[in-house]
């Protein structure tokens, strides 16, 4: 598979050809996203040359008029959404097509594309379109914080703040590179939080820097929620960074700060490979639902997208959304 897509990133079940009779489709393009406004007029052509009609076709900056666009389109019948854009777009638009019976095309055009890495399509316009015109469908499933839903992971304490750090202007300056850019300005000012977690099979208490809920393989650009996580297996999977500081009594003080930085360090070199699991200081939780609270109260980074702080309830909508994928793998 072409581009930063992998083989472990594939579904659990194989993928099917859906049916021919979907008809026309809506192309909405965010054009605040990274490489939205460039491709709009790419990704239209792209369609057309295969054979890929469209109902109707957007480049949009305002959420308000996104959402409009979106229930038209579906008051209308139509049952093939292609959007065009990051994470945050893709989160945004989840919540009108949940439950329905649509298709959604994803054309990965922001900064970490994790949900289109997460079901391996390659991170280019050609090759999205290709998955779109070949017409392979999976049901993924789409997690609910607090009853809103996201698609692939939603983290408190340190990937949260690093998020409030990646403004727009950040993104289109620094493209793939904003995310450790944010990281290496919020690593000298990040402090330990107080998480308590009520799971499928009882209570954890700890001190950690991290915590990250997913739903579907990958967060942050790229890292593994765990080894084990898909989009289609119907739990959640999480994991804690533990603080250092906190077990040491170190907690607040310079070299206690040195201690926490340590840890993150070699964690992050990790966590592209999930390799992160087997250290000792991270704890991996998997459930189909989790309430968590948090001492001081934590924001709530969704899919890239502040929406709320804790405490929050987890929650999963098995096989709750239809998408196109790249075809199964030949047999022989």
């Amino acid at each position: 598979m072409a581009g930063e897509a992998s083989p472990d990133a594939a579904l659990t079940e194989l993928p099917k050809r859906g049916t021919p009779d979907e008809g026309p489709a809506l192309l909405v393009v965010n054009s605040k996203c990274r490489m939205g406004r460039e491709a709009f007029p790419a990704a239209r052509a792209a369609l057309a040359a295969r054979g890929i009609s469209l109902a109707a076709c957007h480049r949009l900056s305002r959420q308000k008029r996104m959402d409009q666009v979106l229930r038209d389109a579906l008051e209308a019948g139509v049952r093939r959404i292609l959007i065009g854009g990051g994470d945050g777009t893709l989160n945004n638009a989840v919540q009108h097509l949940l439950g329905r019976d649509v298709t959604l095309g994803v054309l990965p055009l922001g900064t970490g594309n994790d949900f289109a890495r997460s079901l391996g399509i390659a991170p280019t316009l050609e090759a999205a379109c290709d998955v779109i015109a070949a017409g392979y469908t999976a049901r993924v499933d789409v997690g609910l914080a607090n009853g809103r839903p996201f698609l692939n992971a939603v983290s408190l304490g340190l990937a949260s703040a690093i998020a409030r750090r990646l403004t727009p202007q950040l993104k289109r300056r620094a493209g793939k590179l904003a995310y450790p850019v944010a990281a290496v300005a919020e690593l000298w000012e990040h402090q330990p939080f107080h998480v308590r977690m009520t799971t499928d099979r009882g209570d954890l208490e700890l001190d950690v820097l991290q915590l990250v809920v997913g739903n579907g393989r990958y967060h942050g650009a790229g890292n593994v929620v765990t080894p084990e996580s898909r989009l289609d297996d119907h739990r959640l999977d999480a994991y804690t960074i533990t603080a250092p500081s906190a077990e040491s009594g170190r907690e607040g003080t310079g070299l206690g700060h040195m201690q926490d930085l340590s840890t993150l360090a070699r964690i992050a070199l990790s966590l592209r490979r999930g390799e992160h699991v087997s250290h000792p200081s991270v704890t991996s939780v998997h459930s189909t639902r989790l309430y968590v609270d948090a001492q001081p109260a934590q924001d709530v980074n969704a899919d890239g997208e502040i929406i709320g702080h804790t405490p929050v309830r987890f929650e999963l909508a098995p096989a709750a959304l239809r998408v196109y994928v790249p075809a199964p793998p030949a047999t022989h």
